[in-house]
């Protein structure tokens, strides 16, 4: 049967994280703004960042600083003129932030002034980033569900999957045809329906789910670049996946992080025999840039055949770790372990997409009207490796970004009369469920023992091969049988995975999270691996 429901909007963002929320708030005093959201309202990677944001506030930091800091993690491969960009917007966008009703932790100085309370985190020079706690994310995407929520011009569609953009062009898919609408799935209706629309900001995150092992929660499924992707836009960098250096290791709390605010504030990094390893590597140590980190952490479990590393801050006071990391605390607590009695076990565990779809200043792609912002995209901030505390930032600087843009583009852009509808007559339910969740897990394992933290060409050939099957498999499967959610983020997962793999194999060089046996030098000149349709 075909579908007949259509709604319409004058903008449509697909994603409710804190790059869609900023954006959709700043839109709806002028344009009527739907949200789609996969899950309820606040489930997503936002919600879950305890780090905090960057930005400059200390008279003693400067945004020099925080630029030069950024391009020394990013290894060589920022686009300087986007990172100049984000740190010059900085300031204005956190502050709209607190405008908004956003809190964050404040303390007296030796003048009796009250100011922010900022932390340091890996490859950062100063102390800039604003947090509340160490729940971060919490503290920011609460407060922007709840302003949606209240707002009337915003309307909220929760557990609703976006399946594929709608262009004008529809049957010819071409790369620059603009962008009408969406087709979305509802979860709890379990039928596709049609979102008609003049503009569609990506706002879906990353692609964490693709390994075996993630921090990100389960909807980190990377729909937006496989659909960007589909619909003709360019995408780069995928082969740089941040694999969070610090992520617990237990059976009951396998995607729990232990934010890098830890070692900002002196939490050390050691074996099982209570040494330290990381001046070994590096002369700053538990500070160094994530990927410098999660290697050493992973070459020292190889060498020493161990399970996991520790991180150490019981050398601090009690009431110290207490105030300062109290969600992480109270979590710990309830697995048996004390932050301030003893080292906790931790791995590197995938954690974030450096790469994403290709977009301009403004967060447009290369499809007239459709933006992308925040971990779905590829902006040129983060280059071979994202410094902590940048992602959060990158999200309002682009939510603003593309919001501006929208205003003052969107009252020139026509209306279409009709969408074409969804079609499945000609698929029936399926009965074979258990195939989803074997490809599902068979891509995850693979991606994570060949596409991980150490890589080679041969390794990367196989998955490329494996990719490929299950792509054949998907693809049959996905044209004869009614979709569900696992097909659909298995469908986007194994195409985002042949992106990063296609990445990986282009670049002959290790460089920032992309660390290859078979060319382990940099190469004297490099730039973005960009791939087009």
């Amino acid at each position: 049967m075909n579908t007949s429901t259509q709604h319409d909007t004058d903008i449509l963002i697909i994603g409710s994280g804190v790059a869609g929320l900023s954006a959709a708030l700043r839109l709806a005093p002028f344009h009527q703004v739907t949200i789609l959201s996969k899950s309820t309202l606040n489930e997503g990677a936002s919600y879950y960042a305890q780090g905090g944001i960057a930005a400059v506030f200390d008279d003693t930091d400067s945004i020099e600083s925080h630029v030069d800091d950024t391009l020394i993690a990013g290894a060589g491969i920022c686009e300087r003129s986007t990172v100049e960009f984000i740190a010059s917007n900085a300031k204005h966008c956190v502050q709209w932030l607190i405008d908004q009703g956003v809190l964050f932790d404040t303390e007296v100085n030796e003048t009796g002034e009250t100011q922010y309370h900022l932390t340091r985190e890996g490859g950062h020079s100063h102390r800039r980033i604003l947090h509340h706690a160490d729940a971060t994310g919490k503290e920011v995407e609460t407060t922007l569900v709840n302003l949606a929520f209240n707002h009337p011009n915003i309307q909220i569609k929760e557990r609703y999957n976006a399946v594929d953009l709608i262009l004008e062009d529809k049957a010819q898919k071409a790369t620059h045809s603009r962008i009408v609408g969406a087709y979305v799935w509802s979860r709890q209706k379990e039928q596709v329906e049609t979102i008609r629309t003049k503009t569609v900001v990506l706002a879906t995150g990353g692609a964490a789910k693709v390994y075996q092992y993630t921090t990100n929660p389960d909807i980190s499924s990377g729909d937006g670049i496989a659909m960007a992707w589909r619909a003709g836009c360019r995408v780069a960098n995928l082969e740089f996946n941040q694999f969070h250096p610090t992520c617990l290791f237990h059976p009951q709390a396998r995607n729990f992080l232990l934010t890098e605010a830890l070692r900002g504030e002196g939490a050390y990094l050691k074996r099982p025999d209570g040494s330290r390893f990381m001046p070994d590597y590096d002369e700053r140590g538990e500070l160094a840039p994530r990927d410098i980190v999660a290697r050493a952490i992973d070459h020292e479990m190889k060498r020493l055949g161990a399970d996991c590393m520790y991180l150490d801050i019981s050398h601090k006071s009690p009431d110290f770790i207490k105030n300062h990391f109290p969600t992480i605390y109270a979590k710990l607590l309830t697995l048996g372990l004390d932050l301030t009695q003893e080292p906790i076990p931790i791995v590197p565990a995938a954690h974030y997409t450096c790469g994403g779809v290709v977009v301009d200043s403004t967060g447009m792609t290369d499809i007239p009207n459709l933006y992308a912002i925040g971990e779905v995209s590829y902006t040129g901030l983060h280059g071979a490796n994202r410094m902590a505390s940048n992602s959060l930032l990158e999200c309002l600087v682009y939510g603003w970004a593309a919001a501006e843009n929208i205003t003052k583009t969107i009252d020139a852009i026509p209306a279409v009369s009709h969408l074409p509808e969804w079609d499945e007559s000609r698929v029936h339910n399926s009965d074979e469920q258990v195939i989803i969740q074997h490809n599902w897990h068979e891509l995850r394992l693979f991606m994570w023992d060949y596409m991980g933290i150490v890589r080679t060409t041969k390794r990367l050939e196989r998955a490329l091969r494996r990719i490929h099957l299950l792509q054949q498999e998907i693809n049959d499967y996905y044209a004869n049988f009614r979709i569900s959610n696992n097909l659909l983020e298995l469908r986007n997962l194994v195409q985002v995975a042949e992106l990063m793999v296609r990445c990986a194999l282009e670049r002959k060089e290790s460089r920032g999270l992309h660390y290859t046996l078979d060319y382990p030098e940099l190469l004297p000149e490099s730039g973005p691996t960009i791939l087009t349709r």
